[in-house]
């Protein structure tokens, strides 16, 4: 189960890889909420951020960052994120709040991608928890049928509308030996917009909060930030 304060540990100690006076790309969820928490009481000041929702749009708004348009920004050096399941190899599950599409553009454009998470998210093998995946609305019935077809058993998430307009099928039951190859593969049915595994372009640095303090993973990225 997770932990607000091993969500808070893991968001405080990313606030050493923010470099003042520049852009950095913020993601979505409760354990971003604390490190924007963190980012604010730290009095950390960053020229803006590149926001993957509107949820956390208004949150920075709140806090008086200024927003940024990826489009105008260009490459960014740092995304800041967390993550709902994650193994040994840094690959995660994303989009547990909805906003994968948006999470994996800023992903992709960062030289460096460092996922908060709390202990509870790290697994051997992915899959306990369910791989969202963003869907046009008229094809949700068929990537579904397609799905099945691979094994998996989709969940459409009733009243949920992404920030693009989308819906959300949630693939429950599969054990996810080889998620570069299922990413691929869902990435492939018609009408899927984006698949919420983090397997091609998985965590650069993974820190880890636990009642023990925080573990940064792997140990050699320090040396390459």
């Amino acid at each position: 189960m997770s932990n607000q304060s091993d969500k808070q540990r893991a968001a405080i100690a990313a606030l050493k890889y923010v470099d003042e006076d520049t852009i950095i790309g913020i993601g979505t969820g409760s354990t971003v909420n604390l490190f924007i928490d963190a980012l604010v009481a730290q009095n950390l000041r960053i020229r803006g951020a590149i926001s993957s929702s509107n949820a956390t749009s208004q949150r920075l708004q709140q806090e008086k960052i200024e927003i940024f348009d990826l489009n105008a920004v260009g490459n960014i050096d740092f995304y800041f994120d967390g993550a709902d399941e994650c193994d040994s190899h840094l690959r995660l599950i994303k989009g547990g709040g909805a906003a994968l599409t948006r999470e994996k553009i800023i992903a992709a454009a960062s030289r460096r991608f460092i996922c908060m998470v709390d202990e509870s998210k790290q697994v051997k093998v992915l899959g306990n928890f369910p791989v969202p995946v963003e869907v046009i609305p008229m094809a949700r019935s068929y990537v579904a049928r397609q799905i099945v077809a691979l094994g998996g058993h989709p969940i459409w998430r009733e009243n949920v509308v992404t920030d693009n307009g989308n819906v959300i099928l949630d693939i429950h039951g599969m054990r996810i030996v080889d998620p570069v190859a299922l990413e691929a593969n869902l990435n492939q049915i018609t009408g899927v917009v984006m698949v919420g595994l983090f397997a091609r372009r998985p965590a650069d640095v993974l820190i880890v909060g636990s009642e023990n303090g925080v573990k940064i993973l792997p140990d050699v990225c320090l040396q390459a930030l």
